[in-house]
């Protein structure tokens, strides 16, 4: 292991296994090392069912009623993929598309007033939407038109907006938008989980929310997508990536010091061996002297037999829940995957309730997307 490679990086997350990918198709000698025994680090897949129930010490195992364990790919940390957005032009780029298969997820809806509302993914559905009044939906129509057709290359396009210095509260003004229909933009669309965008430079937003819109132009249900077998199989793709133009992995792999010289890192030493670099990449529970907590999240992974209530029958969806709607400062985002994506046994539904902790009772906090959820077969 007494080697001199380009970049080692540690951990199988998303990221790290991206950037050991493209380093490695860009001649880079790289060493991947991992703790874990799989891919994925925390945003692993966790498969087969008995596993998940081990890692969270439920008693009893999985029931009976929820069929084989082995048809169960659930992840840690849910993610959909905009469909034109830059993971997806790098799977593309990098034809790491070749080890996956991708499913179009079914819808995205958005929580009002305590209910749930699909989020128009056609003019059709905007002019029957119930998220705004006929004349907020004209005014709406024009704001869009406006996102659309921006470029900020092109003054011509501005319409008296600077768009790194006129903020979004004062773009939504412009446009004569509602409070509802603000809200609904900057968390489904712009899919923000604060209002603080809203005193910020506007050209941020006005990209996510194009983003939005370009993805949705590509499939029409929604602007997601999400891989077969669950998130896990994208740090496998990018990982087969980099050992076909010659990465070294190391799974099961301690980690016993970062080694630094002059202030600078030189390399990794691991079972009493040192491995140098001029260059490391790692997930921070590598070197947690160096990296800050800024916050924490909660999640909780429920197993359904049904789809969730007022989705159409969706078998696969996200439901964002607006923070100024349960007097949260951040939103509450929920996941909908099942067997329709390979993820779940036959007719089982998996959500991801998933927010910034806030106050010292997180449970209670995601209580509102809990109830969306009822019945719920298991949770943890």
């Amino acid at each position: 292991m007494d080697e001199e490679y380009d970049v080692i990086v540690l951990g199988t997350g998303l990221k790290e296994c991206i950037l050991s990918g493209i380093m490695s198709v860009n001649g880079k000698k790289v060493l991947h090392m991992d703790r874990n025994s799989y891919y994925g680090g925390e945003s692993a897949s966790i498969t087969p069912l008995e596993d998940l129930f081990k890692k969270y010490k439920v008693a009893g195992g999985p029931p009976e009623s929820m069929g084989r364990g082995r048809d169960w790919n659930v992840d840690l940390i849910p993610k959909f993929l905009m469909a034109n957005g830059q993971l997806v032009k790098m799977l593309l780029y990098t034809e790491v598309t070749r080890y996956l298969d991708f499913k179009v997820v079914d819808g995205s809806f958005v929580y009002k007033m305590g209910k749930i509302h699909k989020v128009p993914s056609t003019e059709t559905e905007a002019l029957a939407s119930d998220l705004m009044g006929m004349f907020e939906k004209r005014r709406f129509r024009k704001f869009l038109m406006f996102v659309v057709g921006f470029d900020e290359h092109d003054p011509k396009m501005y319409q008296g907006i600077e768009p790194k210095k006129t903020t979004m509260r004062e773009v939504y003004k412009k446009f004569e938008l509602g409070q509802d229909v603000i809200d609904f933009t900057g968390h489904a669309l712009a899919l923000y989980r604060t209002d603080d965008y809203l005193d910020q430079p506007c050209l941020d937003a006005i990209n996510r929310i194009k983003l939005y819109s370009e993805s949705l132009a590509r499939y029409s249900k929604s602007p997601y997508l999400y891989p077969l077998y669950g998130l896990g199989e994208l740090p496998q793709g990018f990982a087969r990536l980099s050992a076909i133009y010659g990465g070294t992995y190391m799974l099961n792999k301690s980690v016993d010091e970062i080694v630094f010289e002059k202030g600078c890192v030189v390399g990794v030493k691991s079972e009493g061996e040192i491995a140098h670099c001029k260059q490391l990449i790692c997930d921070p529970s590598y070197a947690p002297k160096l990296a800050k907590k800024v916050g924490k999240v909660i999640r909780v992974i429920c197993i359904l037999s049904h789809p969730i209530k007022n989705t159409n029958d969706c078998n696969s969806c996200q439901i964002i829940i607006p923070q100024v709607q349960v007097n949260r400062k951040s939103d509450i985002y929920v996941c909908v995957m099942s067997y329709a994506h390979n993820v779940a046994a036959e007719g089982k539904y998996i959500a991801i309730v998933s927010t910034t902790v806030e106050t010292n009772s997180p449970e209670k906090e995601v209580q509102p997307a809990l109830e969306l959820l009822e019945p719920i077969d298991k949770s943890k």
